[in-house]
């Protein structure tokens, strides 16, 4: 469906990125960034996942000049709090009893940076394309005991609110408004739009 004129850089090692990306059949690189992800004083989640998205690829495509790469963030917005991955089980159970039989908003941000290498100048030219996304999410009633036993499967420890809507926590999962790709982690909408933007591929 798409002519693919340049390889990309997916700043993430997350496989359901990897996997969203190459079910469109593009040709990328996935490097993942190190990156301090600790919530700024006072930040709000759209602020946050967009700083973060902008980040994490401007880490990567700094040291590959001429390259588009995209990164990606996404976390929960629940009570005026932003709900990031779980530190352990009692984390996990806090946060899912918390957003039980309620609604709450996922935010996911995806930035596309390119350095340039600007004539007769040392420095680098950086230019940066960031969209957000928010979907609402509402999940079902959620008891302690079932919060434990979904940890206990391994799933929650790495994802935003301690569950995975395209995973076991599909089944809290009582409807949902919005992007489902940008709650699994990538808005394919919005990656498509910024990638055609750019000119790394059209319509074949």
């Amino acid at each position: 469906m798409w002519q693919q004129q340049s390889e990309f850089i997916l700043a993430s090692s997350s496989p359901r990125r990897i996997e969203l990306l190459s079910q469109q059949g593009l040709k990328f690189t996935s490097v993942s960034p190190n990156l301090d992800e600790t919530v700024l004083p006072n930040e709000a989640p759209d602020a946050y996942v967009q700083r973060l998205a902008i980040a994490k690829a401007e880490i990567i495509a700094q040291s590959v000049p001429g390259v588009w790469v995209i990164g990606s963030d996404t976390t929960i917005g629940f009570a005026k709090q932003i709900l990031g991955k779980p530190q352990d089980e009692a984390h996990c159970v806090a946060m899912l009893t918390s957003l039980s039989d309620s609604s709450h908003q996922v935010y996911t941000a995806t930035a596309l940076v390119c350095c340039h290498s600007v004539p007769q100048d040392t420095d680098k030219h950086i230019e940066r394309h960031v969209v957000l996304n928010t979907s609402v999410v509402t999940l079902t009633q959620i008891t302690e005991a079932q919060a434990r036993a979904y940890w206990r499967t391994g799933e929650p420890a790495d994802k935003a609110g301690s569950y995975a809507i395209q995973g076991i926590g599909g089944a809290f999962v009582a409807s949902c408004e919005g992007s489902y790709s940008a709650i699994v982690g990538l808005p394919l909408v919005e990656s498509i739009a910024l990638l055609r933007k750019v000119g790394v591929i059209d319509e074949c």
